[in-house]
């Protein structure tokens, strides 16, 4: 890792932002940036421990996906919508995981335009290393006090509610 820097660089950017006029909203952005910061250095943690395995974060999640299934196999246009990302994407991770023998393409059995992304033996036993790993690494040990986990998933689940990005139709969820 870097050395720290010898001052807080969004710190400084909401003091710029205030100097220059922008006062109103420079907590919004203190706050965008303060986030952006903070997945990136969950990310690279994530994919350090990773890395080893020969996946990246992508293919983990699409794996791990895939062995929470009870069949092992979810249609592609099915594990987009789960993971939240283009179908594109998806594509993508299943080139690379398919050439690696860890998921290949089937035929749904009863769509025939749709193709089912299916977990090999191989692909469940890394997805298990993977999360072993993971949870002993970097999930047990996130970077943020115990005390403070519950306060910060609901704050991020009420921006994604609020984005749009999940609805639970007024039943209760966790946060």
């Amino acid at each position: 890792m870097p050395a720290p820097l010898p001052l807080d660089p969004i710190a400084e950017a909401h003091r710029q932002w205030t100097a220059h006029g922008w006062g109103e909203v420079a907590d919004g952005m203190a706050a965008v940036t303060s986030v952006m910061r903070a997945q990136q250095i969950m990310m690279a943690r994530v994919e350090e421990v990773l890395k080893p395995f020969g996946l990246t974060f992508a293919r983990y999640e699409l794996l791990t996906l895939l062995h929470f299934t009870r069949s092992g196999a979810l249609p592609m246009a099915k594990a987009s919508a789960r993971l939240q990302v283009h179908p594109t994407s998806v594509t993508n991770a299943v080139d690379r995981l398919e050439k690696a023998g860890l998921v290949r393409r089937t035929p749904h059995p009863s769509d025939r335009r749709a193709t089912l992304i299916e977990l090999t033996d191989e692909g469940r036993a890394l997805a298990i290393q993977g999360t072993e790993k993971l949870n002993t690494e970097v999930f047990a040990r996130p970077g943020i006090p115990e005390e403070h986990i519950d306060t910060l998933l609901r704050i991020i689940a009420t921006m994604r509610h609020d984005a749009g990005d999940f609805d639970t139709g007024g039943a209760p969820s966790k946060w």
